[in-house]
């Protein structure tokens, strides 16, 4: 397998990381438990005091107790995780959108790190790290080999450590060192231009603490800029999701006020819900609306969403309470399918348990899991077709995943061989998908080229979507097609 195809085939995991998260971290409730499994807890134990005993070296209590709570959890879902003190302030990290590191944005390209941009601000943005950069080394390690995350985490660190890049700029064809402080880094998940005339495009990367805040500032400098807009395209594409407040939010931002934007449903009182397009859904405690600000013509201007299969979780809330209240026409690729909240209970003030609680469902009571958002108009990525989208993982596609409906008790062996069986044969499609990808592209002798930056003048489905919003033609796709969710097995 090339190097090209297994980046497009972890790229597209990304959405896997994306979670749909409660707003607060929620106190466990104790009384909520049933009887306990004596016998099997008995077992438990006796296991825990043979390995503690018995095992061919000393092993430490609290890893072990660690590694049974991970495994327990593991077993539920992709998305139930439990947060030891490292993994916590990670995912901290990942919703607050603050870190400590160099700041740039990153992709993969031939097994090596691409600079897609610098952070504005950032260390690496003043040390004049630019857009395309190849970065070959990290200190001393060679980044051939490292995957993404594991370049992510050796670029990170404390503040005020030093961090030394060796890049390469292709336009120069030179290799040259760069030695970058690291800072307290606060990511921009939302960025916007003005396309052309009337025509303004926004983008939102990831739900994080202060998405909303951002995304209103540079809708306030689009209309600045000019304010006689004729249409608006909104890009969630590889938008992983984030926080359930945030998503609630920016679809108030484009709908008329009280209307519902989702609903949730699970087992306890709390996961069944209805969030409407109110302040009182959306706005924290002590917090005045960020969305009192916006101009009222952003409830009208025509709007498209651009979607794939990246899409995920909050922003799959976005495009279904869009398309279900008829206010945006939803373009691109039908989305992951990632249809269920989680929530972070505290275990301890360096651990917690973030747990699936509930199904969400939009606005007229589809359900989204393991099925996504079917656009009203397909599109392909690029003029030529879909170079990579055979490869991309859906939610449908992980281990262990929720089915789209609840399933009965009685038939859950069924169920889970069922679900073996379709795990199998799409591993077989992708695998058939990947082969046809590298036979063709040895016939050709060249490397697929890499997809468009989002937002650039290259950019296909952008282009369409601007289309659309004049009344031209639009090139849909010819071989797309929806994905049925899949049914529950009878009872």
């Amino acid at each position: 397998m090339t190097g090209k195809f297994k980046v497009a085939g972890l790229l597209a995991a990304g959405a896997i990381a994306g979670a749909l998260t409660t707003m607060t971290l929620q106190s466990f409730a104790r009384n909520s438990l049933a009887p306990l499994p004596l016998e099997e807890l008995q077992q438990l134990a006796a296991v825990f005091g043979m390995v503690k005993s018995d095992y061919v070296e000393p092993v430490d209590e609290k890893k072990l107790i660690s590694d049974a709570i991970s495994g327990m959890v593991a077993g539920l879902d992709p998305h139930s995780v439990y947060f030891d003190k490292k993994t916590l302030k990670e995912f901290r990290e990942g919703t607050t959108g603050k870190f400590v590191g160099v700041g740039i944005e990153i992709g993969m390209e031939d097994g090596l790190v691409k600079v897609v941009s610098p952070i504005e601000g950032s260390p690496a943005f003043r040390a004049g790290i630019k857009s395309g950069d190849l970065i070959t080394r990290i200190d001393d390690t060679p980044v051939k080999g490292l995957t993404m995350d594991q370049a992510v985490k050796k670029m990170r660190g404390e503040p005020n450590t030093k961090v030394q890049l060796t890049v390469f700029r292709k336009d120069e064809s030179r290799s040259f060192p760069v030695t970058i402080t690291r800072e307290e880094i606060r990511v921009q998940s939302v960025r916007a231009r003005l396309i052309e005339p009337g025509y303004g495009w926004i983008r939102v990367s990831q739900f994080q603490d202060r998405t909303i805040d951002d995304f209103v500032r540079k809708l306030d400098e689009l209309y600045k800029a000019d304010p006689n807009l004729k249409g608006l395209v909104l890009d969630l594409r590889n938008d992983p999701g984030g926080l359930l407040e945030g998503a609630v939010a920016l679809s108030a931002a484009f709908l008329p006020a009280d209307v519902t934007v989702v609903s949730t449903n699970g087992q306890i009182a709390e996961s069944r819900a209805t969030f409407k397009a109110s302040p009182e859904y959306y706005v924290r405690r002590g917090s005045s609306d960020p969305l009192r600000k916006l101009p009222a013509a952003l409830k009208t201007v025509p709007l498209v969403v651009l979607v794939n299969e990246g899409s995920a979780s909050a922003s799959e809330i976005v495009a279904g309470a869009l398309q279900d209240h008829k206010r945006a026409t939803i373009m691109g690729a039908q989305t992951f399918g990632k249809g269920s909240v989680q929530t972070v209970r505290p275990l301890s003030a360096e651990t917690a348990l973030k747990i699936t609680t509930a199904r969400y469902y939009t606005p007229s009571g589809r359900g989204i899991q393991a099925r996504g958002i079917v656009p009203d108009i397909f599109l392909d990525e690029t003029a030529e077709g879909n170079v990579f989208a055979a490869l991309r993982v859906r939610e449908a596609d992980l281990e262990r995943h929720l089915s789209a409906a609840a399933t009965a008790a009685g038939s859950a062996a069924s169920a889970a061989a069922a679900e073996g069986d379709k795990d199998s044969a799409r591993q077989r499609e992708r695998e058939a998908a990947r082969a046809r990808l590298e036979a063709e592209q040895a016939r050709s002798n060249q490397p697929p080229k890499p997809l468009p930056e989002f937002g650039s003048a290259e950019d296909f489905p952008l282009v369409q979507a601007l289309n659309q919003l004049r009344g031209l033609p639009v090139v849909a796709s010819k071989t797309a097609a929806e994905r049925k969710a899949e049914a529950a097995p009878a009872k």
